[in-house]
């Protein structure tokens, strides 16, 4: 080997030497970036004319595609868990347990409590006041409740307007990062760099949409919902939605008063079983809006013109007439089946009785459309009003399977059904964390092990002191020819 051979030699393998400890530093710094992918340099032996040396041919990034997708979902499974999780618990909430005086059912208690009060003295104008408040508060507990069921609606409404611009986003920031590493690619420049950041938008709409990950030509990446909806394949889809102020009781998707979504401006379904972006956390929002809502909506309505049908009995009440409003209302009215979509937002009492519209609390006691005091000491008619609140009925609506009961059993039981459905909610987000924590850990022992890269830089700094010690005894040599 010739004296310009070795040098040359050695000074190839300090390139490659110093390229490698580039990339050592890079993967230890960047052990725990989101979407960052360990880089190895890839050589070869070198053989141009008749010099040796090593070759650096490229950088390879090793990215477990496989497990990285199947975190991708995981992660989008746990949004909607435990979005869908923390929904039933904010309902569950608002229903209150039986412990908490503020609860639902602490209030038909309380209420009931009342009557018999009054029933056991009823000359006492404060006792027949109390039962007066008492219904009130229930009243008021209830519509605070349909308050609570459509603000949670409002805020997913404004959410998905807000992932819907996200997703938006994104899915024009992979366009523009396909184009680059394409780009790239074709001036044989490193794409490592900018693969990572792709991954991390990728990863971004993972969490809003369940997706997968399709290869294309030049390094470029398609993405698929898993509902069957193309993102992204060459061109970016666009997703439209339009949100709306305020959401109502009466406002739905079918009804057309609600948003729901497009792409490239066609219509696609949003439920949670066939939806084209459903399971993850903007499928979850639909879910809360349309149907979650909604359900609980219903149940509360049917609660609460269970309530009225009670009191709104001539036989309960003989004062009052068919058609008449009965203790509890519909905005100061009688129900009518037809229009029970909201009641709860509308029960009101009936204004004969309640002190702020006018009425007088004696004619809890003496009848709702009674003209003048009866006998005082006569408590039928509040013994009437427990027992219409105390006896078993069938509801009219609702899904409470068909079974007879008391006022007081039936919010327990609406309590119960949202109870269950929290309990299984937060198990299926139980199983989604656990799934997406393994996952997880196990795309971290994937990547960077900084054990492995320091005795990677080990062995760079054996390797480049090596070279270095060949251009050295070059150098000597060539002193040494130089002063013969």
């Amino acid at each position: 080997m010739t004296i310009s051979g070795a040098l040359s030699n050695a000074m190839s393998g300090l390139r490659a030497a110093g390229r490698g400890a580039e990339l050592v530093s890079s993967n230890i710094s960047n052990a725990l970036t989101p979407g960052y992918g360990r880089r190895v340099l890839s050589l070869s032996s070198s053989s141009i004319g008749t010099y040796g040396g090593v070759q650096v041919n490229g950088i390879t990034r090793i990215v477990d595609a496989g497990l990285a997708s199947d975190r991708r979902l995981a992660d989008a499974e746990n949004s909607n868990a435990s979005l869908s999780a923390n929904f039933f618990a904010r309902i569950e909430s608002l229903l209150g347990t039986p412990d908490n005086p503020a609860s639902l059912s602490a209030q038909f208690s309380g209420f009931e409590n009342a009557l018999i009060t009054a029933a056991s003295r009823p000359d006492a104008p404060e006792r027949l006041s109390g039962a007066v408040t008492n219904a009130q508060d229930l009243i008021a507990s209830v519509g605070q409740t349909s308050a609570g069921i459509q603000d949670a609606r409002t805020q997913a409404d404004q959410t998905i307007a807000s992932q819907v611009n996200e997703l938006n986003v994104a899915l024009r920031q992979v366009q523009a990062l396909n184009s680059q590493i394409t780009s790239a690619q074709v001036q044989s420049g490193n794409v490592a760099a900018l693969l990572d950041q792709r991954q991390q938008v990728v990863d971004q709409i993972g969490v809003l949409v369940p997706i997968r990950e399709v290869p294309r030509d030049n390094g470029q990446i398609a993405l698929y919902t898993t509902g069957g909806a193309v993102l992204i394949d060459g061109g970016a889809a666009t997703i439209g939605f339009e949100p709306v102020n305020l959401v109502t009781p009466y406002m739905t998707l079918s009804s057309g008063t609600l948003s729901g979504l497009t792409l490239n401006g066609n219509s696609i379904r949003t439920d949670s079983e066939k939806g084209a972006l459903r399971g993850g956390a903007l499928g979850a929002q639909f879910a809360i809006r349309d149907e979650f809502s909604i359900e609980a909506q219903t149940q509360l309505d049917a609660l609460a013109r269970d309530l009225v049908e009670r009191f709104q009995d001539p036989t309960v009440d003989p004062t009052l007439s068919t058609g008449d409003p009965g203790l509890f209302t519909d905005n100061g009215g009688a129900f009518d089946p037809l229009n029970e979509t909201g009641l709860s937002e509308r029960l009101m009492l009936n204004a004969a009785v309640d002190p702020d519209q006018g009425g007088q609390a004696w004619r809890l006691r003496d009848g709702l459309n009674s003209t003048a005091q009866g006998n005082v000491g006569d408590a039928s008619l509040l013994r009437s009003f427990t027992d219409a609140l105390t006896n078993a009925r069938t509801p009219a609506s609702g899904s409470f399977g068909g079974g007879a009961f008391s006022a007081i059993n039936l919010v327990s039981t609406l309590a119960s059904y949202v109870g269950a459905d929290r309990t299984q909610a937060e198990q299926s987000q139980s199983y989604a964390s656990a799934r997406l924590s393994e996952l997880t850990e196990r795309q971290l022992a994937d990547g960077v092990d900084s054990d492995d890269e320091i005795a990677r830089l080990m062995v760079i700094e054996q390797a480049y002191a090596a070279n270095a010690r060949v251009i050295e005894a070059v150098d000597e040599m060539m002193q040494t020819m130089l002063r013969l």
